[in-house]
């Protein structure tokens, strides 16, 4: 519950490649024969290993309907249109949302302690609203922001996304 499905799957992706074997012994259910197939794997195969575990320890934590939520999510995301609409999200009102909000103070609420910190992150040409840099951090993130879902995709580098619904 601390985690959702996604980040969680996220952190065992970005394994370092020295670990992938080792950590589906110790933390998968996988045959040992499996894995030591995956072991002998180098480049692209070696990165579809990482979603193997990934996938398989999602599933012991999250389920697997989960598991396959976040391997589809992140193929979505890293592979396909970059959309991701099973995203972890935040919600805001539509009237806060017609009226702007500030691109600092809606990217602290999805990723940082402080608005210090996230106005730094938006300086430093990490983040992303709908897929496109954020050049001022005072930028206001208004309805017009929606998307064709009516959802806003934030994005903090390459690896945490957010999406921003509207309370219904």
């Amino acid at each position: 519950d601390k985690i959702s499905a996604f980040d969680f799957w996220q952190y065992w992706r970005n394994t370092e490649d020295n670990d992938v074997g080792k950590f589906m012994r110790l933390f998968t259910e996988l045959p040992i024969d499996e894995i030591e197939t995956y072991e002998s794997l180098q480049g692209a195969e070696l990165n579809d290993a990482k979603k193997t575990l990934a996938t398989e320890v999602t599933k012991l934590c999250h389920g697997d309907t989960a598991a396959k939520i976040a391997l589809e999510t992140s193929e979505e995301i890293f592979e396909g249109d970059g959309r991701g609409s099973d995203l972890p999200f935040i919600t805001v009102s539509e009237s806060e949302l017609d009226n702007g909000i500030v691109a600092f103070d809606l990217f602290c609420r999805a990723f940082f302690a402080s608005k210090g910190e996230a106005r730094r992150f938006i300086k430093g040409k990490g983040a992303r609203l709908n897929d496109q840099l954020v050049e001022n951090e005072t930028r206001l993130i208004t309805s017009k922001d929606l998307n064709k879902e009516k959802f806003i995709k934030l994005s903090a580098g390459k690896k945490r996304h957010m999406l921003i619904k509207i309370k219904s």
